[in-house]
Parts: C-alpha cells; sequence; structure tokens
C-alpha cells in the first residue's frame, strides 16, 4: 500500500506530497522510520511512505518514482542495508534527477551509517554493490548510474545520529525541514494573491478598451497592430495564468524547478501589459485593404461592353437600387465585366465594407456557397446547413454595406437558404446567369450583355490572329468571313482566332470556313452553335494527344483549380506525355503542352497561384464533356456532394474514364454489382471517404491502367485488383487506416506505386515481379522490416526514379527502411531523381556516395538523414537535404554531397585537435566546394571548439541563407583563423556573407567570439539576429553599411536582433554610434530550440 500522510491532493503548491521518505524497510520500516513518519505527520509535512514489504530482486514499483517526481523533497534514511536494496538505490538515483532537473529538495539521515563509507563507497557499501554487479551483470550501466547518485547524496550536509537520542533528532529534522518547507510555501501564496490581483486589474482594463474599440472600429478602420497583439497577449497571459494554477492545484510538476520564479516573471509580465494597455493614444487606424479578393482580368473590348459596365456601375451607386441581374449567353464577356466591376470596387469607392465574389457551379450546391462566403468573409462557419444560414446571415447583417457577387448562376437561388439577407441600406447583390428566368426570380434589375458589334468583333478577332494574316490580301476575306462567324461572341473570337494565329495557307482558312458553317444539332440551337464555334478549336489542335490532354481536364471539378504538376502526373500516367528518360523531361514536356492549350486559349492560368494552377472555363468543360459522352466515353460526377456512387446502369461497357473524386462521403453499396467496363483505363476515387470497396468490385476492369483511390478510409484493399495485370498507376497515399493489401505478383506493368501513410505493415507480396517500377514511395507506413528489400529486390527496379522510404520506429528511436540496405545498392540507382530516405550506418552512407557515378550526378531532389531518427524538417522550398544525428564523425571525416541545399547536424561527437575547425571534417569531391548550400543548422554536439576556419568560410558559405548553432557546449568561436600566426591577418578581412539572412546562436556558454580579432561580417542581406544565452560573447560583429556622408547605417533588410537575457552583454562595437544605431532592432525573443 501506497501511504500519504494527508488524504488531500488538491495542495495549492506545485506538488502533490511535501516530502518523500526513501528507507530500506528492513533495517528502519518498524522503529526509526515509523517515528519520523509519524512526526512528520504531526506537524502537517505531507509525506510519502511506501508501506509495501519489497521483495529483493523486484522491479520497482512505478508509482514509487511518479512520487518522487510529486514531491517538493525527499529525506534519505541511509541504514546498513540501505546499499543492498535495489529498490532503494532506483529511488535514490531518481531523486537525485529530480535534484538536477528541477532542484527537488534532498534531506540525507545517516542512520547508524559512517559517512565516509557511503562517499567513498567502501566496507558494507562496496559489499552490496558487488552483489548488485554480480547479479545484473549486463546491466553495468544501471550500476554506475546508482554509485553516481550515492556519491553525489552522501555529499550533501545531512544529518548523522550518532550518540543522539532518536526523538530529539527526530523533533530536529522535523522542524528544520517545516521552517524551509513554510519559506517555499509562503513566498509562493504572496506571489500568488500579488498574481491574481494583478491579472484583475489587468482584466478590467481589457473590457475599458473592448468598449472603446467597440467605438472607434468603424467602417475602413482596423485595429492597430501592436493593440492586436496586446489583446492576444492578454488572452495568453489569461491561459497560462490558469494553466498554472491548475498545475499547482493538480498532481503534476512544473517542469522548470520551483514555481515561485515562474510567478514571479507572470507578475512582471503582467504589470508591462498593463502599462503598456494604459498608453494607447488610438486604437484604430485607417484599414487599407478591406475585405475583398483582387482578380485577374482582360481588357474590355468594344463600347457595347464599356456601355454596359457604365450601367451596372450606376446601379451599384444607387441606393434605390438593391439586387441586378447581368444576363446574356455563356461566353458572351459577363465574368469579365463583373470581374473589373470587382476590381474596381476594391480601389475606388468608399462606399462599400465589404465585396465579396462567389462563383457558383451548374451543379448549384447551398453548402458550397455558404463555405465560399464564409470563406470571403474570413469566417469559420457551423457544419450544419441550417445554422451556417443564420450565421451567415448574422455576419452579412454586421457587416454594413456590402456587395454580393454570384457570377455564373445556372438555377433559381433561395437567399433565405443560403443565409443571405435581403440587400438593403445601400447592400446590394449582383448574379450573373445565362437565363432570365433566374434573376427575375430574384427580383434584380436587368442589364443585358449584347454581344460585340461588328467593328468591335473584328478589332479583337486581329488582335488575336495575328497581324501576318491579316496583311495577306488573298486571305482577308476569308478571314472575315470566320470572324463574323464567331457572331459576336468574345469567348468564341477569342478561342477560334488563337487557333488560328499565324495560319497562312487558304486552304485550312476555307475549311475553318466550312466548319463553322456545318449544322449542328442541339437540344438548343443557340447552346450549339456556342459547342460549334469552340470546338473548332479543339479540331483544330490535330495531335490526338493534344486533344485528350484538354479533355482530361474536364475530370476535375466544375470550378475547381487544378495544380499542374497533378495534372502533368495524370498526363504521364495516361500516356499522353511519351516515356522519357527522367521525370524532369517529361514534366518539360508537359509545360509545354499546357503552353500550347493556353495559347490555344482552351485552359488559361489559375486566379491566386498563376504558375502553379490552371482551370477551364465552364463552357469550354461543358463542351468537353459534351465530346466525352459519346467517344471516348467519359463518367465525370467529381466534386458533386454525391452520397452513392452512380448506379450500375451508367457504367456503360464502352466507359474509358471515370471520375468520381472530391465527393467526400462517397459509399459503394456491398450489394453493387460489379461494373462491366473492360475498356474503362482510368478510374478516379480519390478523397471520397470511402471506408470499404467490395470484394469484386474490380472484377470486371481488365483494361485499367490507373486506379486512384488516394486519400480515402479504406482498412483493405479487394483481391480483384490483384487481377488488374493491365495496371500501370496504383495512388494508395493516404489512406490512413489502410492495413491489407492483395498480392501484387500479376500486376507486373505497375510503373508507379504509392503506398505513403497507410498502416501498412509488410512489403507487399509480389512486389520483386515489379520489374518495371518507376515511382516506389512507402514513406509514413509501418512497415520496419526490409530484409527482403535489402537481400535483392531493390537493384531489380533498375528503371526507379522516385524512391521515398521513411517510416519510424519509436522503440528504437530510428527510422526503418533504408538502414539495412547497403549504400551501393541505392548508389546503384542509376535513374533516381528523387530520394528520400537514410542510412543508419555512417559507413553505409560513405559507401552509397562512393557508388555514385560522380557526387553531382546523384539525385535531383534528396532529402536523406544519417543515423539515428530525423528531426525538424526544413523549409519546404528546399530540394537536397542531409541531417545528421547522433553519430561521431572522427578524423576520417563526413562525406557530403557539395550540391546540397539543406544541411542539419545535432547530438554528434566530434573528434578534433585543439586548432582543427569542424569544417575541416566536411569531405567533398576534389575541387568542389559548397555551391548551393543555403541553410545550415549545428545544435547540441560535442567537442567543436571553432566551427569554421576563414578561408572556408570565403569559398563554401557564398550562398548560406540561414545559420543556427545551438546548444554546442564546447564552441568558443563561430569563424576562426586559420592558425595563430593568421590571427593578425584575420583582423583585416571583412567577412562577406552576401544572402545570409538569419543568424542564431544559442545556449553556447564558452563562446567568446563569432569572428575572431576585429573581422567583421558583411551581410547586406540580414534580416534577424538571434542570441540567446552565449553570456560571454562580448562582441556584435556586423558591418555597418556607410551613407555618402561617411556615415554608418543599419543593413536596409534588417528587421531585428535579440539578446537574451540582456542586450547589455554587447560592450563593443566596431563602428563609431553603433550601438545607438542598432538600439531601434533590439527586441525581446524567446529562441525556439531546435
Amino acid at each position: 500500500m501506497l501511504t500519504p500522510s494527508s488524504s488531500s491532493s488538491s495542495s495549492i503548491y506545485p506538488w502533490k506530497y511535501d516530502v518523500f521518505l526513501s528507507f530500506s524497510g528492513k533495517d528502519t520500516r518498524k522503529s526509526f522510520t515509523d517515528h519520523l513518519y509519524d512526526a512528520l505527520k504531526q506537524s502537517g509535512i505531507n509525506t510519502f511512505r511506501d508501506d509495501n514489504d519489497l521483495e529483493r530482486g523486484e522491479d520497482i514499483a512505478p508509482e514509487l518514482l511518479k512520487a518522487i517526481g510529486e514531491s517538493w523533497g525527499s529525506i534519505i534514511v541511509f541504514s546498513k542495508g540501505y546499499a543492498f536494496s535495489s529498490w532503494c538505490l532506483d529511488e535514490l538515483a531518481e531523486i537525485v534527477k529530480q535534484r538536477k532537473e528541477r532542484g527537488h529538495q534532498v534531506f540525507p539521515i545517516f542512520y547508524d551509517v559512517e559517512v565516509s563509507d557511503l562517499r567513498y563507497q567502501r566496507e558494507r557499501v562496496q559489499e552490496a554493490f558487488d552483489m548488485h554487479e554480480e547479479r545484473c551483470k549486463e546491466n553495468k550501466e544501471k550500476s554506475q548510474r546508482w554509485r553516481d547518485a550515492l556519491s553525489q547524496v552522501a555529499n550533501i550536509s545531512g544529518w548523522p545520529l550518532k550518540d543522539q537520542y532518536e526523538s530529539n533528532f527526530i523533533k530536529n529534522i522535523v522542524q528544520k525541514i517545516s521552517t524551509k518547507l513554510d519559506v517555499q510555501k509562503s513566498v509562493l501564496d504572496q506571489n500568488l494573491t500579488i498574481l491574481k490581483r494583478k491579472l484583475e486589474e489587468l482584466n478590467g482594463l481589457k473590457e475599458d478598451n473592448e468598449s472603446i474599440k467597440s467605438g472607434q472600429l468603424q467602417p475602413r478602420k482596423k485595429l492597430k497592430k501592436e493593440v492586436e497583439i496586446w489583446f492576444r497577449n492578454v488572452e495568453r497571459i489569461n491561459g497560462e495564468i490558469l494553466n498554472l494554477e491548475n498545475e499547482v492545484r493538480g498532481s503534476n510538476i512544473v517542469s522548470r524547478g520551483f514555481l515561485g520564479e515562474t510567478v514571479s516573471k507572470k507578475i512582471q509580465e503582467v504589470e508591462e501589459l498593463h502599462q503598456k494597455g494604459k498608453n494607447f493614444d488610438a486604437l484604430v487606424i485607417d484599414e487599407p485593404q478591406w475585405i475583398g479578393q483582387v482578380l485577374s482580368t482582360t481588357n474590355l473590348i468594344g463600347e457595347a461592353a464599356k456601355k454596359v459596365m457604365s450601367e451596372i456601375w450606376a446601379y451599384l451607386m444607387d441606393d434605390g437600387v438593391s439586387k441586378i441581374g447581368v444576363w446574356g449567353m455563356g461566353g458572351s464577356g459577363k465574368t469579365t465585366i463583373m470581374k473589373l466591376i470587382n476590381n474596381q470596387l476594391l480601389k475606388e469607392t468608399e462606399k462599400f465594407n465589404i465585396v465579396i465574389w462567389v462563383t457558383i457551379s451548374k451543379e448549384l450546391n447551398i453548402s458550397k456557397v455558404q463555405d465560399s462566403i464564409a470563406d470571403a468573409m474570413k469566417v469559420a462557419v457551423p457544419k450544419d446547413e441550417a445554422r451556417t444560414a443564420g450565421f451567415i446571415f448574422e455576419r452579412l447583417s454586421q457587416k454594413g454595406k456590402y456587395v454580393l457577387i454570384l457570377d455564373d448562376l445556372w438555377d433559381k437561388l433561395s437567399l433565405e437558404e443560403v443565409g443571405i439577407p435581403e440587400p438593403s441600406n445601400g447592400s446590394k447583390l449582383v448574379v450573373t446567369t445565362r437565363s432570365s428566368d433566374v434573376w427575375r426570380c430574384l427580383g434584380c434589375r436587368e442589364v443585358q450583355m449584347r454581344t460585340l458589334s461588328k467593328p468591335d468583333a473584328w478589332s479583337l478577332f486581329s488582335q488575336k490572329v495575328g497581324q501576318d494574316v491579316l496583311n495577306d490580301p488573298h486571305l482577308l476575306p476569308t478571314v472575315k468571313s470566320v470572324a463574323e462567324e464567331c457572331a459576336g461572341l468574345p469567348l468564341a473570337i477569342v478561342t477560334i482566332a488563337s487557333s488560328m494565329k499565324g495560319v497562312r495557307d487558304i486552304h485550312e482558312w476555307r475549311n475553318a470556313l466550312h466548319e463553322l458553317n456545318r449544322p449542328e444539332e442541339s437540344v438548343s440551337e443557340m447552346e450549339g452553335k456556342v459547342f460549334q464555334q469552340l470546338q473548332f478549336s479543339y479540331d483544330r489542335l490535330h495531335d490526338e494527344k493534344l486533344k485528350h490532354c484538354f479533355l482530361c481536364c474536364a475530370l476535375y471539378p466544375e470550378d475547381r483549380e487544378i495544380q499542374t504538376h497533378e495534372l502533368i502526373k495524370l498526363w504521364v500516367a495516361e500516356g499522353l506525355v511519351e516515356e522519357m528518360d527522367s521525370m524532369q523531361k517529361e514534366a518539360d514536356k508537359g509545360h509545354a503542352i499546357l503552353n500550347k492549350l493556353k495559347n490555344s486559349c482552351l485552359i488559361e492560368n489559375g486566379t491566386r497561384y498563376p504558375d502553379r494552377f490552371v482551370k477551364m472555363h465552364d463552357i469550354l468543360r461543358d463542351m468537353a464533356l459534351r465530346i466525352t459522352s459519346t467517344r471516348p466515353r467519359f463518367l465525370v460526377r467529381a466534386g458533386l456532394q454525391l452520397k452513392e456512387i452512380p448506379k450500375v446502369q451508367e457504367w456503360k461497357e464502352d466507359l474509358e474514364k471515370v471520375s468520381l473524386m472530391l465527393n467526400y462521403e462517397l459509399q459503394i453499396p456491398s450489394q453493387m454489382p460489379p461494373p462491366r467496363c473492360q475498356k474503362l483505363t482510368t478510374l478516379l476515387l480519390s478523397y471520397c471517404g470511402m471506408k470499404s470497396i467490395p470484394e469484386c468490385f474490380f472484377e470486371q476492369m481488365h483494361g485499367l491502367k490507373i486506379l486512384d483511390l488516394s486519400e480515402n478510409y479504406i482498412k483493405s484493399l479487394p483481391n480483384s485488383v490483384s487481377n488488374l495485370e493491365n495496371l500501370t498507376t496504383l495512388l494508395l497515399g493516404g489512406c490512413r487506416y489502410l492495413e491489407k493489401v492483395p498480392s501484387f505478383s500479376k500486376l507486373q506493368s505497375l510503373k508507379k506505386l504509392d503506398l505513403r501513410d497507410t498502416k501498412i505493415k509488410a512489403l507487399p507480396h509480389g512486389l520483386e515481379r515489379l520489374v518495371n517500377l518507376k515511382y516506389f514511395d512507402f514513406s509514413g507506413t509501418s512497415i520496419t522490416d526490409v530484409t527482403e528489400m535489402a537481400g535483392g529486390i531493390l537493384p531489380n527496379f533498375t528503371s526507379l526514379q522516385h524512391l521515398a522510404i521513411q517510416n519510424f520506429n519509436e522503440a528504437a528511436d530510428r527510422f526503418f527502411g533504408i538502414g539495412e540496405v547497403k549504400g551501393e545498392k541505392i548508389g546503384g540507382l542509376r535513374k533516381l531523381e528523387y530520394f528520400e530516405g537514410g542510412f543508419f550506418d555512417l559507413n553505409e552512407w560513405n559507401n552509397y556516395i562512393k557508388a555514385l557515378h560522380a557526387p553531382t550526378e546523384g539525385p535531383r531532389q534528396y532529402y536523406i538523414f544519417v543515423g539515428a531518427a530525423t528531426f525538424v524538417p526544413f523549409q519546404s522550398e528546399l530540394k537536397k537535404v542531409i541531417q545528421l544525428r547522433r553519430r561521431n564523425i572522427c578524423t576520417d571525416g563526413f562525406k557530403v554531397l557539395p550540391d546540397v541545399e539543406g544541411l542539419e547536424i545535432e547530438k554528434c561527437i566530434v573528434d578534433l585537435c585543439e586548432e582543427e575547425a569542424f569544417s575541416s571534417r566536411f569531405i567533398l569531391p576534389p575541387h568542389n566546394v559548397f555551391s548551393s548550400l543555403s541553410d545550415l543548422y549545428i545544435s547540441e554536439c560535442k567537442n567543436i571548439k571553432k566551427l569554421f576556419s576563414s578561408n572556408w568560410v570565403l569559398q563554401n558559405l557564398q550562398n548560406l541563407k540561414c545559420l543556427s548553432v545551438q546548444h554546442c557546449k564546447d564552441m568558443e568561436e563561430i569563424i576562426a583563423p586559420e592558425s595563430e600566426s593568421e590571427e593578425e591577418v584575420i583582423s583585416a578581412i571583412n567577412f562577406t556573407l552576401p544572402k545570409l539572412s538569419s543568424l542564431i546562436l544559442g545556449n553556447l556558454p564558452e563562446s567568446k567570439s563569432i569572428c575572431s580579432a576585429n573581422g567583421v561580417m558583411v551581410c547586406d542581406s540580414i534580416e534577424e539576429i538571434i542570441i540567446s544565452h552565449c553570456l560571454n560573447l562580448k562582441r556584435l560583429p556586423l558591418y555597418l553599411p556607410l551613407h555618402d556622408d561617411g556615415q554608418p547605417s543599419p543593413p536596409p533588410s534588417l528587421r531585428k536582433i535579440s539578446i537574451s537575457p540582456s542586450p547589455g552583454q554587447l560592450v563593443e562595437w566596431d563602428q563609431p554610434n553603433a550601438e545607438s544605431l542598432l538600439k531601434p532592432y533590439f527586441k525581446w525573443w524567446q529562441l525556439h530550440v531546435r
């Protein structure tokens, strides 16, 4: 039984027990210790005592170690049998650990033992350790830990019993512990009371400032940044103090030692916040940027369009008009005009507080409309549709005057269902639509979009077709006739003229005219005419693969921008981009295709990220789906929030591609028969939230080549997948519950296999037969045993271009996946362009580099860890990263690839002579330097006194952007001279680091200089300098550029300098007025410990 002396566990102090009693039960349980425990209890000292008779050799109960950690201090009763008990020694080791880590108090009592015997471990103490070491020969570390703990505690002043009466002896001990404890509790009580009072005053000031804020925060006004930060800090400090009180009252120990120091710091911080909050002259400033999004636009063509824009603008300025309906046929320029008006509202008028743009898809979805409005207002909404409507209604009503633009509304819409209030008090609703019924139903003021006049249409056509065509008199009549066939529709004019740009052959122009004149059967004659005009541009592509690339764009949801690299990957998988010997070449070819489609105006750049996304005009997507309704036949229901997969009747036998992606709650009925789709080549089911797939689902899909099941909730992959012998791409990445996959032995056509972030525990059966693999990713899986791969599978994958294997095993504190594979086998994969993995053994890393054909011909992109578990990831833009951890770097050095961009070295022991710099241990190929090193992090490394030599810096760090050196206890200099004789020379050197933007030095207790003597660092790009707990560092050798008048000035890019605990430690400056010039940049900063 584990017994505290008090039943209360809700002490207001940062410990659960006042003291923990450590004693040998055999010696003193029923005598001295029992009397001591009773006396402590009588004095109100909450004492933990173990009442069990413990059997020798048993593992110590975890409750005991926990109780030590929950106690303010420990009383250790050393008796003759104490050292013979392994439990007592375990307690002792934990007590010493707690003393070191958090100031745990230790009170030794030497009961019938000599202090010197304990201190020097002789006589019976030595006998005890001989016994322990004989029993536990395999665990010498534990025995040494016990010895160290015993030596440390024996050197602490305690109470020897000697010839005293036990009652007086105990009384004296209890009195002294009680006095010390009372002092500790008294200080803490006082400080806690002061902290609560000052926090109450701060919160009162916060309420006052919130009232002032409500009055000052008018339209086009915003809170000052410093006021925002102040309010956030007040919220933060309230939360921190609440947590502090909970920790104090609870059973958890404050990890930073006694709470008194923490409480004092919080008092100071609350006082500073109170003072700052009283001194604001105003809480708000003018808001230059208000809610609204600038949209990409094109120039307006024609007088008619300008007249329409003026008409819309006039209605927006007229308080008597609340709803405006802009309508006209698809491609007539409605969206273009409204984008221009949107941007004009953002620039010129102060009439409105908020402008919201929402694009409506053809398949009207209320939740999607609500989410778009909420996103524009930068607020989060409830998941329930009805509650969301009320939420949006309230928020829009509170925003004052707003303009809500609903672009491309196809069907009648209930404003109430969405949560849009009836516009009043100057607010406006604008809709663009192809149907007059839509705007009439909403009661809008009509603005009709007309097609372009003949002169305007010809002007636009001329701009797009090119002057060389217009200069040919033989072509001109036919060209004008083709332009007239576009019927003044801007989208058709731009698309057709772009497709005929530069064509000088009269036969092609005549054929174009014939194609545009061909009768078109359609439900809607006008719609058919538009599609006919647009399909002409599609037909002009000539190249069938290029046409299919365009049609593939329709597989993505309507109005959803498409990531260019994802689209190109799909084209590659489809075989629309021919196979090449590198992924980079395939990507380049894909971008060339993208440019052709853009130049033909069949796709366009994305709105927010034009270099990374593309999009399709909804009319062009409709045209693509119209084409694919026959041959090739597509079934596309992407992003429609379907709950159930389409009925089996819709899965026609001649289907070639199916896209159901981004239906987040899609399910496949278990009783659904397998679709008979022998011609189906592509099935896209990513991001569908599916929990299961019927075993037979893929039985009739023998032609399937691409199967994307990424980001679903399935636990197993159906067995019917194992017979898809034509499958080239299988994507299962992000299926976080997936544990079971069938045999892959028949999938010998497979080129791309993505298993990342699944729960698969073993390499799939039959993997060795997938010799055509070019892309293999099983990073983030539960696979830890890769013996089979190490045994010879990997070299079979001679075509492999992308390999990602990085799986962490917590028990071993290491990553598995490549650790057991020989470095020479990875280096022998000559086509590898992307590698993510590592080598547990430093020798295997060296073998990997040796196996590369040339160190400069390794993968184009790599993330490699060497040694134990990897640590903090680098910024995403770095493409070549090496991380070394927990390894000994001997005199042979550490081989590094010269093109590395990010290098991190942590917890390494380096074999260095007294005068050697750590940089001498970087082994680069002959005649090579670090050509691209951008980020360098050194942390918790031992035996490094000098980081860089002076010459090495000048040769290797010209592209360095971030240098971080932390927790290197032996570090004395960052940049050191090559030798003592160079000391005087180096004083004249300017160390130019032209790209360095961030310098972080933390916890370097021996560091005396950043660069020796009077050398200075010329850092024209420096943004931040953070120096924390480098108390011996007195000089900041930052060169200050000179003005024309010869006076120094701070580097133009500098934002902040943080020196903690105090900037006052810097007392040496190289230039006059340097301290006063840099003082405005000094800021308090909490160093982030990597």
